[in-house]
């Protein structure tokens, strides 16, 4: 059964301290940058991210990193 959601914030809510995440992309091209705010609204740390770049300056992944999140 597919399971439609409301928003991406519904979406991240089940993600749990430690739990490992899988973000695509590389650099600003591809990368779920709604997913990543989300992350970041949401509160899970200790997250392990698995993606072939660490994001650019402060935005996308690199911001999830500089939180302290990852």
């Amino acid at each position: 059964m597919l399971n439609i959601l409301q928003d991406v914030d519904e979406a991240v809510a089940p993600i749990h301290d430690g739990a490992t995440v899988m973000i695509g992309g590389f650099g600003k091209a591809g990368q779920p940058v709604e997913l990543i705010e989300a992350l970041l609204r949401q509160g899970a740390k200790d997250l392990t991210v698995v993606n072939n770049n660490a994001g650019n300056g402060e935005q996308g992944l690199a911001a999830l990193i500089g939180a302290g999140r990852v």
